[in-house]
Order: structure tokens, then sequence, then C-alpha cells
């Protein structure tokens, strides 16, 4: 049974997967939905109560029902460099190639449905506390007052997007920023704003969690480190990422909050405070994973492909018993 791998030709990082599927003897098509209709074409037939899929790529054949897994890596959007693109066509392609592919008992990693969901910040925040990971005190408001308010309660704050990346051409990273003090919020108004609670923190924490795999790394924060240099991907580099052992209360946290975003894979991002503890930031349903492994060496891609190559679940007969086709 076959790998489906959605992902960008760019994607470097989906090639260090790539290789350890390929040692494994584990069949793999890669292909990026945005060329739909061009280089990628689908046929699905529903008959007589049954289902067939094909996939065309490359001058690769796969048939759906033999999938064994999808990775949705970093899929550009159907058909977007298509002769003559536009968002009907994308929407279209949408629905056919993703809606064929669930028909499939194949396994996700990550089902559109829960990633999609789970970029939500504040639903991430919520998700957090209730799967007992510490979250630093948080406002999400549009309200001047609300955010001066907060500000009083909690004078050293820092402030990112509610969204993530900026949505220009290419996206741009958005720095989470330290507030200078004596702010007055006025601009609160013009769009949703995130104040979050700053942990003076002696380390950055990256965990990759792959299924039941939680692998750790930190990143020391020297004792003459800019205070306003909040954000470790735009911070002056000076330490590696180093393997570091998952805190017990963390990891019985962290595999709550997957079982409760159903998502196979995630990139859970935290702060070290002074002692010790472990401050949830957020969690990136696709984050990236490479560079952790070219400094620690930990064995993610090959933790990826273990889990893609595992057998398909099946769909639950139930969904057919009615010989009606699979929403």
């Amino acid at each position: 049974m076959t790998v489906l791998i959605l992902t960008s030709d760019q994607d470097v990082t989906a090639d260090m997967v790539v290789v350890h599927l390929n040692a494994s003897g584990v069949p793999v098509v890669r292909l990026d939905p945005a060329d739909l209709t061009g280089g990628v074409s689908l046929s699905g037939e529903y008959v007589h109560g049954s289902f067939r899929g094909h996939l065309w790529s490359a001058g690769r054949l796969v048939g759906l029902e033999g999938l064994r897994s999808v990775w949705v890596r970093r899929p550009g959007a159907p058909a977007a460099r298509a002769a003559a693109p536009s968002a009907w066509l994308t929407e279209e392609s949408s629905q056919a190639l993703y809606g064929m592919l669930r028909s499939t008992g194949a396994r996700w990693m990550n089902h559109p449905d829960a990633a999609r969901r789970a970029r939500h910040k504040p639903w991430q925040l919520r998700l957090a506390q209730c799967s007992g990971l510490p979250v630093p005190a948080t406002l999400i408001t549009t309200l001047p007052q609300a955010a001066r308010d907060f500000a009083e309660r909690f004078p050293d704050l820092v402030v990112k997007p509610v969204s993530g990346a900026h949505p220009q051409e290419p996206p741009q990273a958005v720095p989470t920023s330290r507030v200078p003090p004596g702010t007055d919020f006025a601009a609160v108004a013009f769009g949703p704003t995130l104040l979050q609670r700053r942990i003076a923190k002696r380390a950055d924490i990256r965990l990759t969690a792959v299924g039941d795999r939680l692998l750790a790394a930190r990143k020391e924060t020297p004792p003459d480190a800019d205070p306003d240099e909040v954000d470790v991907r735009f911070a002056t580099p000076v330490l590696p990422w180093a393997a570091a052992e998952v805190p017990p209360r963390i990891a019985e946290g962290v595999r709550a909050y997957l079982r409760g975003a159903e998502l196979a894979y995630g990139a859970f991002d935290f702060v070290e405070d002074g002692d010790g503890t472990w401050w949830f930031l957020e969690c990136n349903q696709s984050g990236q994973f490479g560079f952790v492994e070219v400094d620690t060496g930990q064995p993610i891609a090959r933790a990826i492909a273990e889990w893609l190559a595992r057998p398909a679940a099946g769909l639950p007969r139930r969904s057919c018993d009615a010989g009606t086709a699979v929403p």
C-alpha cells in the first residue's frame, strides 16, 4: 500500500521523510494539489455501492483504495497553477481531491478538518488549559480599555498575531514583540489584538509529537540576552537546540491535547521559566522539524515515516451498510 504526501516541490523537509520511506521499501507518491489540472489528474467512480478512485502525477498512477496514509504536509491551493486559475476552480478541485481522499480508509497526518480547527489560537489556548498545560494569562480584544486594564494587572506583556503569518505574497511571519511601557492601546480598536503575559524565560522548548512519540528540544537563553528579543525565531542565534527530557506532566498534557485536537502530528512551542515550568505558547499542526533534527540528531523524520508506513485503518463497515456513498 502507498503513502501519499501532499506538499510543494520546494519542501525539502518532506524529502527527509521520503528517504526513510524509500529505505524501508514503502511505496510513496508525492504531489502538490496546486498542479491540478496540469501535472496532476484525478478520477473517482461511485457505482453500485463501491468507490474506485485514482490519481496521476509525474507518470505515476495510484489507486486511492490502495492508500495506507495521507500526509498533508504543506500543499499548495488546489489548481493554483492551472492554465486558467480561479477561486471557483480551486474550490471545485479542493472538493474533488479531498472529498475522494476522505472516501478512503487511509490514515491522516493530519486530517484536514482537524487541522483547520487546530489553527485557531483561542481554541488552542483553551484546549491546552483543559489538557493541564500551563498557559500564560492572555487577552484577545478589540476594546482599548480592556487592554489597558489587562496591562495594569500584568504590566509585562507581549503582543502577537491571532492568526499567524501575514497573508501577503509570499507570506511573512509576524514576530511576537514586547509591549513598551506606557502603551495606550488605542489601536486595539482597529483589529483583534492578542496580549499575553511575558514569561521571563531561561529556555525555549520545541516539542515535536508524532503519534505517541514525543521529541523535545531545548534552546537555552543566554544570561546576557536582550529581554526585548522574545521571539526565538528572530532572536540573535547563539546556542543550538539540544535534546531534552519531557517532564511527565507535560507529556500527559500534550497527549491529552493531541487526543482532543484529533491530531497525529503537532509542533508545540513552550518557554521554560526560572522554576523549570514549561509554559504553552502554541501548537502548529504542520510545524517545521528539520532544524531541530539537524541540531539534535533526534529521529523525527524517521518517526514520521514509521507512522505513515503503518497499515491503513479502513472505513468502518457501518458507513457502507446501505450501499450509499461515503459523505
